[in-house]
């Protein structure tokens, strides 16, 4: 059944880029090689109202949630735009969040992780065009992040319009379409979240996780994708595991722990995910095909 749903989600928004890596204008990224560096962020992201306080760091496991806050924050920029550099460093953590839950969530890991990637492969590129020199494989993976075309969302759009990159009738794989795709990504992984923090029913019973993921999915993902994969799907949220797993990945023992812990990170996820929006709209590239 595994190989089965990572044959289909082969199919699932395939991206270039990634498959053709090794020129010198197609540099690979080893995305899960690197040496984990320590989160960066502005100082007065530093405590905002005491919150990044509360969440605490999980000694033995990739994923952490303050280092996923502090990139979050980081990425808003004074100037109401996201900056590209920390919103993909956020998502490297949110990757790592997804592959804790095993290996049938690379359905969809895989496809989040080639997005990811390809937004810096053409950051890359554009930085060596720019200064005329190939972007070896040596390049750090944030050349062109910092002060390129590709330093925010709103010059990346501005650049890849000007470069007739973008399309509004059909598919390009520009960095705009890819930042659509993980913006929906987003709001599924907001929304689970929300899941996990709300209590019990009237019986006094929890929501799986798996329910939860599948409601998320409804809303954020599944009007975007074919009948076959919205059917793949399911099996995926079938194999999550139970709902203490989860509230150990942000280090905490019971739901009363969590949910301050899950309302921090929401509200950051839902800050960028609005911003992100804004700046979507504000081009018309909400349904980007």
């Amino acid at each position: 059944m595994l190989a089965l749903l990572l044959f289909i989600s082969s199919f699932w928004l395939p991206q270039g880029g990634v498959r053709d890596c090794g020129s010198p204008w197609q540099p690979c990224l080893s995305f899960y090689h690197q040496k984990p560096e320590p989160p960066w962020a502005p100082e007065q992201w530093a405590e905002p109202d005491g919150a990044l306080s509360l969440v605490k760091e999980c000694p033995g496991q990739s994923f952490q949630a303050s280092h996923l806050l502090l990139y979050l924050k980081s990425s808003l920029a004074n100037d109401k735009d996201i900056l590209l550099e920390p919103y993909l460093k956020s998502w490297d953590q949110l990757l790592k969040f997804m592959e804790s839950l095993g290996p049938m969530v690379s359905f969809f890991s895989q496809k989040v992780q080639e997005k990811v990637v390809l937004i810096r492969e053409l950051s890359l590129r554009h930085s060596a065009e720019a200064n005329g020199k190939p972007a070896g494989l040596q390049t750090p993976e944030a050349f062109g992040l910092k002060t390129g075309a590709y330093r925010s969302v709103r010059s990346m759009m501005e650049a890849e319009l000007r470069a007739d990159m973008v399309n509004f009738s059909y598919r390009t794989d520009s960095g705009c379409r890819t930042l659509l795709r993980l913006h929906r990504s987003l709001l599924w992984l907001k929304l689970m979240l929300e899941g996990l923090a709300e209590g019990p029913n009237e019986n006094g019973q929890y929501k799986t996780p798996g329910e939860l993921s599948r409601d998320a999915y409804k809303v954020a993902l599944a009007p975007y994708h074919p009948w076959v994969l919205r059917q793949a799907a399911e099996f995926v949220f079938l194999a999550l595991p139970d709902r203490q797993y989860f509230l150990q990945l942000v280090c905490v023992q019971n739901q009363q722990e969590a949910t301050p812990i899950l309302h921090i990170i929401i509200d950051a996820l839902m800050l960028v995910h609005t911003r992100t929006q804004q700046l979507l709209a504000e081009r018309d590239m909400l349904d980007l095909p």
